[in-house]
This record gives structure tokens, C-alpha cells and sequence, in this order.
């Protein structure tokens, strides 16, 4: 999205032009850091959506032959621990009649799941939860494979990634022909063929990129864990003073893939042991597995939802359907009911509704986000995604053509006595208010280009 220009950028220039080049300057020092991160992202976002759409994150993909009548829930399990000895941890439900129900069996080494063919009692399948190719690519996507450091590092590139779409799009912003800005120039040649092809799609996907990252930098552990979602969590209060546990949502997460909405994370889950709570499971029904099962139909859940078993004397039995974790194609279906172990009466029942504006928010664009929202947005995320590979290595071409031979760095030229270092200053300030690992990033940036390239002429002979 830039232009070629001298080496100069003088004083004599006017103040538009000054401006020009010192936004063109840091587009292209965002993207010295956020291209590498922007086509990792990018790979493993493929990678989830082809391995999603066509084979299954949680075998919801593997087919049974439907029969007339489906073996009882206890029939299942037994067959599922018989299979795979351990405790059962949650039986997920099949998308269709013809499709295979999942249980999630507790063992010493780790979570396990278990693909049963519901109408015979056969186990089709057992298979380690979270350590398929899927679950890699959800690994890189989300920590780089490093634990919290490689999340701030993404954390850090996703911020930085919105600095870069909006001086972009200042680059952008046609000065003459508005059409030439819109529809890509193919009889253009060299460098500048690529310079128009980056700066046209880098237009037309910059809406989608600025909510992918801001959707993605919701599941970050200081802007959104610390941040926005601390600030945006369903209040347990709002449970009519139901018990609660020590645990939060988030422990029902498994592995770096999330398995509770959003907006649920960090709110405390209820206890059982009380007579609080509304009727559930009938009084005198025995409070299992069948009866759950059947709570949740009865409670509207159709097609695919999952049931959590308790976990310890004051653990919950816990109804839950969402499109984040692919039980549906529309985004207001969220729906998470828990109920006491004891008494089986129901203790909270969360829907899309109840959400704060940025749990409503979040339960649209993770979908969204996933390609799980249909055909369409699975196409949709491809195409988007492709986009975001073709900007980073165009935006590298343009870079290496415009490069002097010999040349190292050679960032955007710097315009003479250039009067804007103290707004950069304010706006990365308030950045770091907002966004803080992208601000303390930007600050870092702006002292080694104002402080130490300014004022250190062997520095940037060496990076020039």
C-alpha cells in the first residue's frame, strides 16, 4: 500500500505528504512484525476449517445405519466403559439420526473419546481428545506451541494487526480515480501491479480482518481474559442465589480449544446439595444420564447438544448447546442449563439473551470466526483467509523491489523535522490504555525509531 519515493522526505515537502510518508512508515514496521504471525494464523485457521467441515473436530462426523430404536443411555455407557475403562465426562449427541453419538471417558492418561453406534452398542472408534491434527493446529493458532508467551506474542500481533489495517487503508484511500482503488489494475506490470493488488485486497478484506482479530484478541490472556472478559461475564448473581462452587466455567475447558461460551468463562458454576432451583427431572425420576437427556429435548435442545456429568460431591450435571463448539449453524442458539446431581432441579439456565453486549457480540463473530456458520461462511473464511496470505507475501514482493541492492532494512523514509512524533506518542498512550501489550509494542517502536535511529547514526546505517 505504499509508493515509491526518494530517499528524502524533506522539509520542503508539504504537510500532507510529511504525513504520508510517516503513516506509510509505520504500516510497513507493523508489518515487519504481524506478517509472520498474520500467515500462521491464516494456515492453521485452514487447517481447522477443511478438518472441521470434513472430518470432525469430536467424531461428530462418523455415520451409523439408523435403526428403529436407539440402545438406552445406560446400554451406551456400559459398552463405552467396557471399551475404554475410566469415568465418563460427557456424552455428546449426533448431529443427525444417522450420525454417531460421542462419549468423553476420564482416564489416568488423559481425556478420551469414544464413537458408539447408539442403535447396536458398537464402539466404532476410540481416539485421544485433543491430540489430532486439529487440535495442532489449535495449538499453534493459540499459544505457538509455548504457553503464555506465545499467546502475548499473538496477543501483541493482533493489536498491532489493527494498527496495520488503518494505516492501510490511510495508504489506501484513493486521491484521484476512486474505481482504480476498488477493482484491481491488471494491466499494471512490476511493482506497481503489486502495489495495486495489496492495496485492493487489502480493502475489500479489512472489515473481516478487524473483527477476526478483535474476536481473537477476546480469547487473549490480558486484553481478553483480564480485560474484556472480566468486564463482560454473565453475573452469577443473576442465578436468584443459587450455591456456587469455587470453580468457574472455564474449568469444563479441555485442552487450548474452548468448550463454554465466552461469555460464561469466568462466572462461578452453581454447587448441588440445596433445595434451590426449579423443577427439572420430574420429582421421584432418577437423576441421570436418560433423564437429563430427555430434560434437555423436553427444554428445546434438538439435534446436537452435550451433557457434562458431575465431577465431585457438589459438581452439576450441565445441558449445553452453542454454535462456538459447531451444535448448530445459527449463533443464537446459545443455551447452558445446569442442574443438581441431587435433586435434579435446574439451578441456572443461561440463553444468547442473558448475554452482556460483548457475550452477544462474541457469540456471533466465534462462529463466525470458526466458518461454522454454514456453507457460506466456511467459503467465505477461505477466500478471507487466501486474501490474508496473498497481502503478507505481496506486501513482502513490494518490499524487495523497492529495497536498494545492498540495503538491509530500508524502512519508508522518515520526513525531516517530521511534526507528528508527539501525536504517535498520545495515540500509542492511548493505545496502551486500550490494548495494553499493543501500546507498551508501539511505544517500544516509536523510542527506537524517534530515540535511538534519530539520534544514533551508526544504528541506522547498520539497519538502512
Amino acid at each position: 500500500m505504499a509508493t515509491s519515493q526518494p530517499q528524502s522526505a524533506g522539509q520542503s515537502r508539504p504537510l500532507s505528504e510529511k504525513f504520508y510518508f510517516a503513516v506509510w512508515r509505520w504500516h510497513f514496521y507493523a508489518g515487519l512484525f504481524v506478517i509472520p504471525f498474520l500467515i500462521m494464523l491464516a494456515v492453521t485457521g485452514l487447517m481447522m476449517m477443511f478438518i472441521t467441515q470434513f472430518d470432525g473436530r469430536d467424531g461428530e462426523k462418523i455415520a451409523v445405519t439408523q435403526a428403529a430404536a436407539e440402545l438406552s443411555i445406560p446400554a451406551q455407557e456400559a459398552a463405552v466403559l467396557a471399551a475404554q475403562p475410566g469415568t465418563i465426562a460427557e456424552w455428546i449427541g449426533p448431529k443427525a439420526p444417522d450420525l454417531a453419538a460421542v462419549f468423553r471417558v476420564k482416564t489416568e492418561g488423559g481425556q478420551r473419546l469414544v464413537a458408539i453406534d447408539q442403535y447396536t452398542g458398537e464402539v466404532i472408534k476410540v481416539w485421544d481428545r485433543r491430540a489430532g491434527w486439529y487440535d495442532l493446529a489449535d495449538n499453534i493458532h493459540s499459544t505457538l506451541l509455548i504457553g503464555d508467551t506465545g499467546d502475548r506474542l499473538i496477543e501483541i500481533a493482533a493489536g498491532l494487526g489493527i494498527v496495520l489495517v488503518l494505516t492501510g487503508l490511510y495508504l489506501w484511500w484513493p486521491r484521484g480515480n476512486a474505481a482504480s482503488a476498488l477493482i484491481p489494475n491488471f494491466r499494471a506490470r512490476g511493482r506497481a501491479l503489486w502495489k495495486n493488488l495489496h492495496a485492493v485486497t487489502g480493502f475489500w478484506m479489512s472489515a473481516i480482518l478487524v473483527i477476526f482479530l478483535l474476536s481473537g484478541l477476546s480469547w487473549t490472556g490480558i486484553w481478553g481474559g483480564q480485560m474484556m472478559q472480566a468486564w463482560s461475564t454473565f453475573p452469577a448473581a443473576k442465578w436468584d442465589n443459587v450455591p456456587l462452587s469455587d470453580d468457574i466455567h472455564a474449568s469444563m475447558n479441555h485442552g487450548h480449544t474452548n468448550d463454554v461460551p465466552w461469555a460464561l468463562e469466568q462466572t462461578p458454576m452453581p454447587a448441588s446439595g440445596s433445595d434451590t432451583g426449579i423443577t427439572g427431572v420430574a420429582e421421584g425420576a432418577d437423576v441421570d444420564a436418560s433423564s437429563l437427556i430427555a430434560l434437555g429435548r423436553r427444554l428445546g435442545m434438538e439435534g446436537r447438544f452435550r451433557l457434562a456429568y458431575p465431577g465431585g460431591d457438589t459438581g452439576v450435571w450441565t445441558l449445553n448447546r452453542d454454535s462456538m463448539s459447531g451444535d448448530g449453524d445459527s449463533p443464537f442458539i446459545d443455551r447452558t442449563v445446569h442442574v443438581d446431581q441431587y435433586s435434579g432441579k435446574i439451578l441456572a439456565d443461561v440463553k444468547y439473551q442473558d448475554y452482556s453486549w460483548a457475550g452477544k457480540a462474541m457469540a456471533v463473530s466465534i462462529p463466525f470466526h470458526m466458518g461454522l456458520m454454514g456453507t457460506w461462511s466456511f467459503l467465505l473464511n477461505v477466500v478471507f483467509c487466501l486474501s490474508v496470505i496473498f497481502v503478507c507475501v505481496s506486501g513482502l514482493v513490494m518490499w524487495v523491489k523497492r529495497r536498494p541492492k545492498g540495503a538491509r532494512l530500508a524502512a519508508p523514509p522518515e520526513p525531516a523535522e517530521m511534526p507528528f512524533w508527539k501525536g504517535a506518542a498520545l495515540i500509542a498512550v492511548l493505545v496502551s490504555l486500550a490494548f495494553p501489550l499493543t501500546g507498551l509494542a508501539l511505544l517500544a517502536v516509536l523510542a527506537f525509531d524517534v530515540l535511538l535511529l534519530g539520534n544514533l547514526p551508526v544504528l541506522k546505517r547498520a539497519v538502512s
